[in-house]
């Protein structure tokens, strides 16, 4: 989950100048003792926000510090998370947390988010409470498969989730998703899909399997993947599935959004091996960099051998604060040679943040160093989406 970067011209308002303050205070602090001043008067200021639904806010502070200070941004967007997620915020006994657990997916058909039945919802718990938590938790778990788009938008909608399936938590029990509510999902060859659940524990005892002693992440890891996600793949037929660990909210979303690259590449090459029966080492990649007022992302252009035309497209997007595209680059070029794509083009040139016209699709480089639109071969032109989520 991509950190706001959307600037904006408004002023600042007071609560506005004091988060900046607060942040930066904290980014400038030589101490533990220190730490606690900024941090208490944040926890203030941040939960009154959170609680009048004050986004604009929190997201002007945001942009102030995203121009002139990246470590008070960084720590006041961790900290602004942390508030949001925290569903036990207003608890003295209690710590209650916004849990994800995210599945990287692809198809030539349509991905479902759709609502999880009691049966597999009990044995979903079953395996989390085996191998993802800690003993004696609480647990409460949404019965949806949430797909990006019908995840909470902002902060202050995230922390009003966060609560409603917190306090289920607290009694031990689901929570009930109207899915008739839920909002259209975008369909693309790869995406992401989310099991959302809260869990709760006495203040200061562990919430996840790898705080207990014995217990590391990537046994947790492991088990899941093979016992709790063996239980999610029923629910997506006719799709190829990679289960990441669960997390905190945020951190658990970031965690898929970076895995969901190379995931889309392994997807793309996959998808073409099947449709145009070419195998990876059949196939050519040209690489681009796509520019805004900054770098904000590579575009893969994927043909195959002796032929010019783009067949399909990637988007890999820059997160967080990778601002090295000399790193991205070839980190996505080491991607390619792991599927058996060994024919690439890196392109230096600065290319627009361009689209289609008629259909929004991203365009996507082409050998000439142009940016066109990805068409397969009207012989295997199922009607499938083109690119990442």
């Amino acid at each position: 989950m991509k950190r706001p970067r959307i600037k904006r011209r408004t002023g600042l308002g007071p609560d506005a100048e004091r988060l900046v303050w607060l942040a930066s205070g904290l980014a400038e602090s030589g101490s533990r003792a220190e730490d606690r001043f900024w941090e208490i008067h944040l926890t203030e200021l941040i939960d009154q926000l959170l609680d009048d639904g004050d986004e604009d806010t929190i997201n002007t502070a945001l942009d102030q510090l995203y121009s002139s200070s990246l470590t008070a941004y960084d720590e006041l967007a961790d900290f602004v998370e942390s508030r949001a997620e925290n569903a036990g915020r207003k608890l003295a006994d209690q710590d209650v947390l916004l849990v994800a657990a995210p599945l990287l997916s692809w198809s030539r058909y349509r991905i479902p988010a759709l609502a999880i039945s009691d049966a597999v919802l009990a044995n979903l718990r079953v395996h989390l409470q085996a191998h993802v938590l800690a003993d004696d938790v609480k647990l409460s778990v949404a019965n949806y498969l949430f797909s990006p788009d019908q995840l909470p938008v902002g902060y202050c909608n995230t922390a009003r989730f966060a609560e409603e399936i917190g306090r289920a938590a607290q009694a031990d029990q689901d929570l009930n998703i109207d899915a008739g509510s839920m909002a259209e999902t975008t369909q693309f060859l790869s995406d992401t899909r989310y099991l959302l659940f809260a869990i709760a524990v006495p203040r200061g005892t562990p919430m996840f399997r790898w705080q207990e002693s014995g217990g590391d992440r990537e046994h947790a890891l492991t088990q899941w993947r093979s016992q709790g996600g063996a239980s999610l793949v029923p629910l997506l037929p006719g799709c190829a599935v990679e289960v990441v660990l669960p997390d905190a909210y945020f951190a658990a979303s970031r965690r898929a959004d970076r895995e969901s690259r190379a995931y889309a590449v392994r997807a793309s090459v996959a998808f073409l091996g099947t449709t145009l029966e070419a195998p990876a080492s059949q196939l050519r990649a040209i690489i681009a960099p796509f520019h805004d007022t900054q770098l904000e992302e590579f575009r893969i252009g994927l043909t195959v051998k002796d032929s010019d035309q783009v067949v399909h497209g990637i988007v890999w997007p820059l997160l967080g604060a990778e601002d090295d595209g000399a790193d991205v680059l070839a980190q996505i070029e080491a991607t390619l040679r792991e599927c058996g794509v060994t024919d690439i083009l890196s392109l230096d040139h600065r290319f627009p943040m361009e689209y289609c016209d008629d259909c929004g699709a991203p365009l996507y480089p082409s050998p000439e160093g142009e940016a066109v639109h990805a068409e397969l071969p009207d012989a295997s032109a199922d009607p499938v989406p083109r690119h990442l989520h």
